[in-house]
């Protein structure tokens, strides 16, 4: 995170001061250097799944971030691919992303859209929905929001993608660090404003299938190759599908 390209403790911490928006903006252009983007091995694991699965018509990345999700959505839709986030700076980033010449393809069929995933500007428009580390920006108490928010863009039979982990074994060093950061972010939004909501262990997963369910997506799970298993032998990440009822 600290590297030359990467944002230095001090980005960071005006960052954490702001809102979420303001936040990203001020952190885009380097949002590909930090830990916060999604790992390219969980891109890859989530479109071989799609793959599998698809094709897809039209796609949508909900929180797109600077884009790295289009790339997935291109290799699996057959017709538009549209990425809405928030912030204005993660978006022209995403744009700058799509306008290169190693991405022509993703130029001529994406969008890039400002909106809030709470109140997304878009009908039954389309056909996968992906989610790719977004989660962490929203309050359990939102979730029926955000995902009847999903129910309401996809067509019938569509489907929303978002791979979960499981959680670190509480001796590891991993734990730990989540522990402390959330730790850290609720004492910051509890005295300061606006809040900064990023929290990484505040959902849990029968929680977020359950809401899910509750919003009309009926969901199947797709172990993701390559992140190992746990010590029951269940996967350490899974892709949720969540497909909307007819």
């Amino acid at each position: 995170m600290f590297s030359p390209q990467g944002p230095t403790v001090r980005e960071l911490a005006v960052q954490a001061l702001s809102s979420v928006e303001h936040g990203y903006d001020l952190l885009a252009p380097k949002f590909d250097h930090t830990p916060f983007r999604t790992p390219d091995p969980v891109l890859e694991a989530v479109g071989s799944v799609l793959e599998r699965t698809g094709p897809y018509d039209d796609g949508l990345d909900l929180c797109c971030g600077t884009g790295a999700g289009l790339d997935v959505l291109t290799r699996v839709c057959r017709g538009t691919v549209t990425g809405v986030d928030f912030s204005a700076g993660m978006l022209a980033v995403a744009r700058h992303r799509a306008d290169r010449a190693d991405c022509a393809d993703r130029a001529d069929r994406a969008a890039l859209v400002r909106g809030d995933a709470r109140a997304l500007p878009f009908t039954e428009a389309f056909d996968l929905v992906v989610s790719l580390g977004a989660l962490s920006h929203f309050l359990p108490a939102e979730l029926p929001v955000v995902f009847g928010q999903v129910h309401a863009v996809l067509r019938p039979g569509g489907v929303f993608a978002l791979p979960v982990f499981a959680p670190p074994p509480p001796r590891s060093r991993a734990f730990w660090t989540l522990l402390g950061f959330d730790a850290v972010m609720r004492v910051r939004n509890a005295v300061w404003r606006p809040p900064f909501v990023m929290y990484y262990r505040a959902f849990r997963f029968g929680g977020v299938l359950r809401e899910l369910e509750r919003a009309g997506l009926r969901t199947e799970l797709y172990a993701l190759p390559g992140f190992g298993r746990r010590a029951d032998g269940s996967p350490r990440a899974r892709l949720i599908m969540a497909r909307r009822l007819p």
